[in-house]
């Protein structure tokens, strides 16, 4: 059993989540279900906050994008020093953390276009026409590994982008070594974008994809109506009416027409989007809004399930996480929708707690690095073989002098 510390600041941007892990190998060679040991989450300060948010819609220069890498890396070196000196961990006590960065930008792959770039060898074709996904996650590891005296294991997308896949979610493998022994089960993470998966024992019947909005629209709504981070416990949401004009144009969004496996960025979603509807109906209060955009985001969530899981009927339990599950209104009203037989439920009820089952995720993938094993899905993320994700950067005190 070693232990490993994860990080994750997600698309919610709404901190950076911290988690000690236990992590030992069942008898396949795979880890075992991850045992949370503790968790604590840290701010961004405001000054890259600020510069971070500029860069979700690209108004920031090449330039400072290199400065805000830096940055980035020292926010989260500077989160889990802390972590690690409130529980009294020496850099020897820890295998590795795991953390993948702040998601700038993310582009899903053209998948009818895929097969004709992966049966030549045309490498430079697969990006420069377009088909292949790509993304940049920012937050120089160096840092982070330096800080801490402790292996770093990041980056764990692009790996699976070489190999044909979406490279979002990655919550799949977190869920099969999770899971696999009581599965088939769906998993839910509602973060600003939430995402589904099907966790099953064998890989090749897994699925995930991303569903559309979690909370990114709910906390645009907020702070541009309310200049409040976020809508606590939908308690506005919940006092205002679902505006039916708007919620048609919201349904009619092209997220939807994409296949599985698919993912969204704050590009669908973010601001800009939520601003262009916040204009044209500017006539709705913020009340009114904010329920709108809340029974949006359960509508969206459900619809993708009920579109996509063939399977439903086979299934009885869907476990949610991330920070979504804290909106008691946004749960409600996700309850109202699911199918009848399908049980929604959190993750604590498994061991592992819904705040920081992303962070988990994050530390269970540099587990799996170092240890040389296959830590994507390809049935659910498209790629076309298993591969090992992440990059790994060794602290100083290991170097060899």
């Amino acid at each position: 059993m070693v232990n490993v510390i994860g990080l994750n600041s997600g698309s919610s941007f709404d901190g950076i989540d911290v988690v000690l892990v236990e992590i030992e190998n069942g008898p396949d060679g795979y880890p075992a279900r991850p045992k949370f040991v503790a968790g604590n989450s840290y701010p961004w300060p405001d000054p890259v906050a600020q510069l971070m948010l500029r860069s979700f819609e690209n108004k920031i220069s090449i330039f400072e994008l290199n400065r805000l890498n830096y940055l980035a890396g020292a926010v989260y070196a500077q989160s889990a020093r802390a972590f690690m000196r409130e529980n009294h961990l020496q850099p020897s006590d820890v295998e590795v953390i795991g953390f993948d960065g702040q998601t700038i930008y993310q582009e899903p792959p053209v998948h009818h276009l895929l097969r004709e770039y992966q049966d030549n060898d045309d490498l430079v074709a697969r990006w420069l026409s377009g088909p292949f996904a790509c993304g940049l996650q920012i937050g120089e590891p160096a840092i982070v590994a330096a800080a801490c005296e402790t292996p770093v294991v990041t980056h764990f997308r692009p790996m699976d982008h070489a190999l044909g896949g979406t490279g979002a979610p990655l919550m799949q493998y977190l869920d099969y070594v999770a899971f696999r022994d009581i599965g088939p089960i769906l998993t839910l993470n509602i973060g600003g974008i939430a995402n589904c998966q099907l966790a099953h024992p064998d890989r090749s019947k897994m699925m995930a994809f991303d569903t559309g909005p979690g909370n990114v629209m709910i906390d645009h709504v907020t702070r541009a109506k309310y200049s409040q981070p976020y809508d606590k416990n939908g308690d506005m949401a919940r006092t205002g009416k679902v505006d039916e004009k708007l919620m048609t144009k919201l349904k009619d969004h092209d997220f939807f027409k994409r296949p599985v496996p698919r993912s969204a960025w704050r590009l669908d979603f973010g601001s800009t989007y939520a601003d262009q509807f916040i204009a044209e109906y500017g006539h709705l209060s913020g009340p009114d809004l904010l329920a709108t955009v809340t029974e949006f985001a359960a509508y969206a969530i459900t619809r993708s399930i009920t579109d996509n899981v063939k399977t439903l009927s086979e299934i009885k339990t869907i476990m949610a996480s991330g920070g979504g599950t804290r909106n008691g209104f946004l749960m409600e009203r996700l309850r109202a929708y699911m199918p009848s037989g399908l049980r929604l439920t959190l993750s604590d009820e498994f061991g592992v707690p819904a705040p920081f089952k992303e962070a988990i995720k994050f530390a269970t993938l540099a587990h799996a690095t170092m240890q040389g094993l296959a830590n994507n899905i390809p049935a659910a993320s498209g790629a076309t073989r298993f591969g090992i994700l992440g990059k790994l950067v060794q602290p100083p005190r290991l170097a060899k002098v």
